[in-house]
């Protein structure tokens, strides 16, 4: 397969893509039309990566869509949420890694690290958190595989958090570690969005070691790479720390 015609190919469809976001307003639709980029390179039988040009077109569509999205992300927007008889039991367990493989946190000697551009660097006991309080959701995890499930999670409203560490507000960006390896990034608005929790505990019960004790962090208007699991430190920057899969050529708005 000749590469060069690949790759003229692809920036067609990208620049009709571009072009789109004034015919097609619709954030649904443009994200629609952006996944065509991979159903032409599945089509052709050829690696997106064998075509320098090619690669920086998407990685700057790629970058494009995250700006749209967060142009058009609203804190007053809340994401749906669900009545009880509609939670998936049993919940998928969805890593990188087998069930088997999750982390194993002690929760006598766990400390949450606070750090970046916060007034209270102090680390932080579950037992710190459990009593703050505590709000439940019942809302949708969307899988960028292609799957979804409804759940119920609870814990401390992340932005009451971020207010009681003295985060400043204005930073454009929190970052998470975890234990393994998983590492991710958001946005300070999605940050402070009412929805946005550090989940303490799921379906009732504290936080199964699967689904990512001692605490993860729930967000129900992102994609449910964008929602670290095993959390072992917080910071606050103006850097955009990027992420695990975001590295990788994911979007990193991610926006769901």
């Amino acid at each position: 397969m000749n590469k060069s015609i690949d790759g003229e190919i692809v920036l067609k469809e990208a620049r009709k893509i571009i072009a789109s976001r004034v015919a097609e307003p619709s954030r649904r639709s443009f994200l629609a039309r952006t996944l065509t980029l991979g159903g032409v390179a599945m089509l052709t039988g050829c690696s997106l990566d064998d075509n320098e040009t090619v690669g920086k077109a998407l990685t700057a569509i790629s970058r494009w869509n995250d700006r749209v999205q967060a142009a058009i992300f609203h804190q007053t927007a809340m994401a749906p949420t669900y009545a009880e008889s509609q939670i998936k039991r049993p919940f998928p367990f969805n890593a990188y890694y087998s069930m088997d493989q999750a982390p194993a946190v002690d929760e006598d000697t766990y400390r949450l690290e606070v750090t970046g551009l916060v007034a209270d660097k102090r680390s932080w006991r579950l037992e710190q958190l459990r009593a703050m309080a505590q709000m439940d959701q019942i809302t949708r995890h969307i899988c960028v595989e292609g799957w979804s499930a409804i759940g119920r999670w609870g814990g401390v409203r992340f932005s009451d958090f971020l207010h009681t560490v003295g985060a400043d507000l204005t930073a454009k960006y929190v970052g998470f570690k975890c234990a393994d390896d998983y590492y991710t990034s958001i946005d300070m608005p999605t940050a402070l969005h009412p929805q946005t929790i550090l989940a303490l505990t799921f379906d009732g019960k504290t936080l199964p070691r699967e689904y990512g004790f001692p605490m993860k962090l729930r967000m129900p208007t992102k994609l449910g790479y964008k929602n670290p699991k095993h959390i072992q430190a917080i910071f606050v920057t103006n850097t955009n720390p990027g992420g695990y899969w975001e590295d990788q050529g994911y979007n990193w708005f991610g926006g769901s």
